[in-house]
């Protein structure tokens, strides 16, 4: 593996690329090699750096030095004074506002901001992630070394059994329960599925671990196919994340070269090799049933269950399904151990977890934080307040599907068990900031027009039933909502939680549960005064009323 003293990185989020960001790159390469520095400067373009007005983005480490925007043109002067002379090539400097993004890797290298820990995005931006080597300098694939000759299968479930690792796609359910009732059945072949199909609303938290260090879901679905005794895996993939695909093809033709793929890994009897199958766009899909099915070549619809995919998954063959975020979390607790993992977050949802922020705050992005910080931190460290010093109304908490929290309960801890105990969900993780010019009846309705739009069809309460909301919410929106419009709301809300086939039909029932718990007076304005509080709805019953 050779030394080197510069890491180059361009910006390849779509609208970079859309500004020339690839001749950048290749240009970058050309100047590079021109002035003899192959050898000691590695180019490599990466994920969505979080800012967008100064696109395309290079950034040029150690020195962690920001330019942009970036044309083709500029590329000869910033190679020649940063790489060649060694000083700031001035004028192309971006300008000094914080990235936005969590991926932005200057607090990686300056010292993170307070609260802020790394285990899941420790290496995301600091390494080439189309280079295998750069990942194994990084302590790549220990992890998997150790599991596989110093660790039994069963000592490998019960480390990540004591950690206390929990799933990130939401529904937050013990990883190590789920992987011992896979180990446990006698039936074979299983498989190791990873869920990357990511299509919550406001929700990219996964897509930039796959871009940014692939190799890391790779290394982890080894070592659950070693733990479980499956010796096949899964990655379905959002259909949209044509990047993720290109830089997980790369990884796992780098892992078979290496030998961390395929037959007798690290000279063991252990045999692994894994896929990539991308979804078609529908949302259903991320829900572990429907997305086998997709696997499978069916209809993306999901299954009764019992039987549950632990015993009954993959082509019927017991199968472990994970959240991206979720296994990536592996590697780290099997090298350093369930000890060191339970020191950050809380005890009873250790580790930490990777957040979206959107919304009215000054800076959107991403952040990996222990669990149990606060929303109030979250807008105060990470958002850098809420945009005009505007006040905090609400915070939607994991896309559409998540659950709508009031100001009231921003001091509450964000982990699996305190937002349980105050009736909230954390969801998957994308948190959407309102100010008090957010409609809680809007919100409302465009959650439920989305999951309308996606219900797949096959059981009549959510087929029927969100079609029914959105029609209501839009009617109280316009300001001819009736008291009795308010009551099948309820009604429909109750019904979709319990008769819902599955989880997209019993999700859709949250924005509406949440608006009449905390938010009903505002509610109640739309339908009786048939004004909007916030000033949002169009509220056409009033204004042909007043005609």
């Amino acid at each position: 593996m050779k030394p080197i003293r510069s890491l180059v990185l361009v910006s390849s989020d779509p609208e970079s690329i859309g500004r020339g960001a690839q001749e950048v790159h290749r240009r970058l390469q050309r100047a590079i090699e021109a002035a003899d520095l192959e050898n000691e400067v590695v180019v490599s373009m990466v994920g969505d750096v979080g800012r967008h007005d100064a696109l395309p983005m290079v950034i040029i480490y150690p020195e962690a030095t920001i330019y942009g925007p970036v044309t083709p043109e500029n590329v000869p002067f910033l190679v020649e004074e940063h790489l060649v002379e060694r000083r700031i090539a001035a004028g192309l400097e971006a300008s000094t506002r914080e990235l936005s993004g969590r991926i932005a890797w200057l607090s990686a290298r300056r010292g993170t901001l307070p609260a802020e820990q790394r285990i899941v995005l420790a290496r995301a931006g600091l390494i080439d992630p189309e280079n295998v080597e750069d990942y194994i300098v990084h302590d790549g694939y220990e992890a998997l070394a150790k599991a596989l000759t110093e660790m039994t299968p069963a000592e490998v479930i019960n480390e990540i059994g004591k950690s206390g690792l929990k799933g990130r796609g939401g529904a937050g359910f013990p990883t190590g329960m789920k992987w011992r009732f896979v180990s446990q059945t006698d039936d074979y072949p299983k498989y190791i599925i990873c869920n990357a199909d990511e299509s919550e609303p406001g929700t990219f938290k996964d897509r930039l671990i796959l871009e940014g260090d692939p190799h890391s879901v790779i290394e982890a679905m080894a070592i659950a196919g070693y733990a479980v005794g499956a010796n096949e895996g899964y990655i379905y993939i959002r259909g949209e994340y044509v990047l993720a695909q290109e830089r997980l093809a790369t990884a796992i033709s780098q892992a078979r070269q290496m030998g961390f793929l395929g037959e007798t890994i690290f000279g063991s009897d252990f045999s692994f090799d894994i896929h990539i199958h991308a979804g078609a766009g529908a949302y259903i899909c991320g829900e572990e049933t429907a997305l086998i099915e997709s696997i499978e070549g069916k209809r993306g619809e999901p299954r009764s269950r019992p039987p549950y995919p632990t015993t009954h998954g993959l082509w019927g063959k017991p199968s472990v399904v994970n959240n991206v975020e979720t296994i990536v979390n592996v590697p780290p607790i099997i090298q350093h151990g369930a000890a060191w993992y339970r020191r950050f977050g809380t005890s009873n949802s250790p580790g930490t977890k990777v957040y979206t922020i959107l919304g009215n705050v000054n800076v959107t992005g991403l952040i990996e934080v222990p669990m149990g910080i606060t929303l109030r931190e979250v807008i105060a460290i990470y958002g850098k307040g809420m945009q005009d010093g505007a006040s905090l109304k609400l915070a939607q908490t994991g896309g559409s599907s998540g659950s709508i929290v009031p100001a009231s309960l921003q001091d509450t801890p964000l982990d699996f068990d305190s937002y349980a105990r105050a009736g909230v969900s954390l969801g998957s993780g994308a948190l959407l900031i309102c100010n008090e010019d957010t409609c809680v009846v809007d919100l409302a309705k465009v959650s439920l027009n989305f999951f309308k739009r996606e219900s797949c069809g096959k059981c009549t309460p959510c087929r029927v039933g969100t079609q029914r909301a959105y029609q209501i919410l839009t009617a109280i929106s316009e300001g001819v909502g009736t008291q009795q419009d308010l009551d099948d709301l309820q009604m429909l809300s109750e019904n979709l939680t319990e008769f819902s086939h599955c989880g997209l039909g019993q999700t859709a029932s949250v924005p509406i549960r949440d608006v009449f718990r905390h938010f009903r007076a505002e509610v109640d304005a739309h339908v009786q005064l048939k004004v909007c509080p916030a000033g949002a709805c169009p509220m056409s019953g009033q204004l042909a009323k007043a005609a």
